[in-house]
């Protein structure tokens, strides 16, 4: 309702929510609330309002462009900052063809105010180059479709390793990725969801395996990539 009222006041009006999407597990729930919210405003009052501006709002109230960008636009977002703070549109990167991911989701939650409190104020200077490395390739290997590039994308020395002690399960679950069958896998936002990468016909039998090593403590869930974004289909 907060996102609603940014565009138009609520008085009179009964909001019933439903949503797949699970809470604090690192999936992005705020973020697609808050784009259902002022879509649902743009379409009920008819403002016709740019998704750009849209996303602009979203990532004011949200505080995570990147989670808004993807809810809003689908694919894969790129959310750059210019020179002087402000936040132009999303760079959007069409999902890797031959890539379907998994999502698996622990039965227990965590909130990111915890997750970012263990997180080291300065980390090593060889720790950022080598992210910095990965990202690159990660960009590279989804543009190109290119799965050995987005195996060595996932890697991180900056966030998942001060977080072990938070879902040791979730991390063990990222080192054997690659065991079980997958391209690799990286925690999810801030966790705890582990989101898997694998080649399409390798996907039910990376499900498979997962299911297995994960009982009883965590959903397995095919969650292909969205290529569309948000819509309004009635309203």
């Amino acid at each position: 309702m907060q996102a609603f009222e940014l565009l138009r006041p609520a008085d009179g009006l009964r909001f019933e929510i439903r949503s797949q999407i699970p809470l604090a597990r690192g999936l992005g729930s705020s973020a697609a609330a808050i784009v259902a919210g002022l879509m649902a405003a743009d379409h009920l009052y008819e403002l016709a309002l740019a998704r750009d501006e849209i996303y602009r709002r979203a990532a004011g109230l949200e505080g995570h462009p990147d989670n808004v960008a993807a809810a809003l636009g689908g694919g894969i977002a790129l959310c750059p900052r210019a020179e002087d703070g402000t936040l132009p549109a999303p760079i959007r990167l069409e999902p890797p063809q031959g890539v379907e991911p998994i999502l698996v989701v622990p039965a227990e939650s965590l909130s990111t105010p915890q997750a970012r409190a263990a997180l080291p104020a300065e980390v090593p200077f060889a720790d950022a180059v080598a992210n910095i490395a990965a990202s690159a390739q990660l960009a590279l290997g989804i543009e190109r479709s290119d799965l050995t590039l987005i195996g060595r994308g996932l890697a991180d020395t900056m966030h998942q390793p001060h977080r072990a002690g938070l879902y040791p399960r979730s991390l063990e679950l990222v080192t054997k990725a690659k065991e079980l069958g997958a391209i690799g896998a990286s925690i999810s936002g801030a966790g705890p969801t582990v989101l898997v990468w694998c080649f399409w016909q390798d996907t039910g039998k990376v499900a498979g395996a997962l299911e297995e090593h994960t009982a009883g403590w965590a959903d397995v869930v095919r969650a292909p990539f969205d290529p569309m974004g948000a819509d309004v289909p009635e309203l």
